[in-house]
């Protein structure tokens, strides 16, 4: 078995501890008792008065934190994601620690706080929110939940005193972003959005290359994401119901594309073009669309090709193309296992020079949590705050206005706009 077969395996069992019990390590690394708690944490509504040094565990080769002195996290919605993916990822953290649950239903509540080592009066209802103010054991609220419930969900967590890591995309709407960052602002407590590639190696090692030059200049970006709808299962269920979503492909997994070409690049576009499809004849597509082509230009003159599809099988690729070398990470965005290669032309007559990037795997979760609960700790502003996330529905609701018009839309960014 090779370095990455092994690094997969571990994130899988991991994975398949959500459904089952943590061994007592693990389970230290999750939760702490609430006396220990009062050492590190601190109640809510506090913030130190400068930024701190970086506390043991922030750095890559610092050893964890101990359980007692680490920021604690409130899940915020506990269907299959945050089971199989987030709430096993919190073993794999150096600076966080599973604190409480948020859910609209109290006994399956009940049931993780005694899984996973987590005080039952640490579990709260949606409406019980505000009570979270009088639980210093919980620091940070991750919210998990459909698109549309993540502006109340976001308000209700800031006005209980509480820092935000929330799900993308961050609402369905722009107004209700901007909503979010003034709650949070207005609370004194950090937001940031939970784009996990940008917290990820092989694509933080993409960003490097395309932006030192190493490509030369960057003419054209595609990024094409999909995968199928499924509306039969439990968590696909809410994604074909637009109240719930805002929108099909686009903001679930188009949204990747999109962030693609914006980090990849490093710049905003300036317009952009859209086709849409939405067949009539599929029950799966009634509310949502299914698949979404456009194109971004950018203010270097890079062209940006994009798609989504909830009707492909599986695909999660960025391409880049310069003019001393192309690009490619495929998959890109995979939770388990990325491939980056770089294609540079050959002497003449000879084949092309490929680059095989080959990087440790690690768990962009918990990379992600990492860094949310090193903000809160040092009080600085997280890589992916709110604006990062408003950028992207504003720029989904001129994808869609292009779609819709068959125009040529032009777009500026939002976080500089009136």
């Amino acid at each position: 078995m090779n370095g990455e077969e092994v690094e997969i395996s571990r994130r899988r069992l991991l994975a398949q501890a959500g459904a089952g019990m943590f061994t007592a390590g693990a389970l230290g690394a999750l939760a702490a008792p609430a006396e220990a708690q009062q050492r590190g944490g601190g109640a809510a509504g506090q913030q130190p008065a400068q930024p701190q040094a970086a506390p043991p565990g922030a750095g890559p080769g610092d050893p964890p934190m101990p359980p007692d002195r680490r920021v604690g996290f409130a899940i915020a919605g506990i269907g299959n994601f945050a089971t199989n993916q987030i709430i096993p990822s919190f073993a794999e953290t150096k600076m966080c620690r599973l604190a409480g649950f948020v859910t609209g239903d109290s006994n399956k509540g009940r049931e993780f706080a005694r899984r996973f080592g987590v005080r039952e009066s640490s579990v709260y209802n949606y409406d019980q929110m505000a009570r979270m103010a009088d639980n210093p054991e919980i620091e940070v609220v991750y919210i998990i939940t459909p698109n549309s419930l993540h502006r109340a969900h976001t308000v209700a967590a800031a006005k209980a005193g509480k820092h935000v890591l929330c799900e993308k995309p961050m609402a369905t709407n722009v107004a209700d972003c901007r909503a979010m960052i003034s709650a949070c602002r207005d609370a004194g407590r950090r937001l940031m959005i939970a784009y996990r590639a940008q917290y990820e190696p092989y694509n933080l090692t993409a960003v490097r290359l395309c932006r030192s030059g190493s490509l030369g200049k960057i003419v054209s970006v595609t990024s094409d994401h999909g995968r199928i709808l499924k509306p039969e299962e439990p968590q696909d269920r809410w994604r074909a119901d637009k109240e719930l979503s805002g929108g099909g492909s686009l903001p679930d997994i188009g949204i990747y594309s999109l962030q693609a070409a914006r980090y990849l690049t490093g710049e905003e576009p300036v317009e952009i073009t859209a086709f849409l499809q939405q067949p009539k004849d599929d029950p799966r597509f009634r509310e949502v669309e299914n698949s979404v082509h456009w194109t971004m230009r950018f203010p270097s003159g890079a062209l940006a090709n994009c798609s989504s599809s909830y009707d492909w099988q599986s695909v999660k690729r960025a391409q880049v193309f310069g003019s001393k070398a192309s690009l490619t990470l495929d998959p890109a965005t995979d939770y388990y296992r990325h491939e980056l290669i770089v294609q540079r032309e050959g002497l003449t007559g000879e084949a092309p020079v490929l680059e095989n990037h080959k990087l440790q795997e690690k768990n962009q979760f918990a990379l992600m949590m990492d860094h949310m609960a090193e903000c809160v700790r040092q009080s600085k502003e997280p890589k992916t705050p709110g604006e990062e996330g408003l950028r992207d529905v504003y720029y989904i609701e001129r994808i869609y206005e292009a779609a819709r018009t068959g125009r040529l839309v032009k777009v500026s960014d939002p976080t500089r706009a009136g």
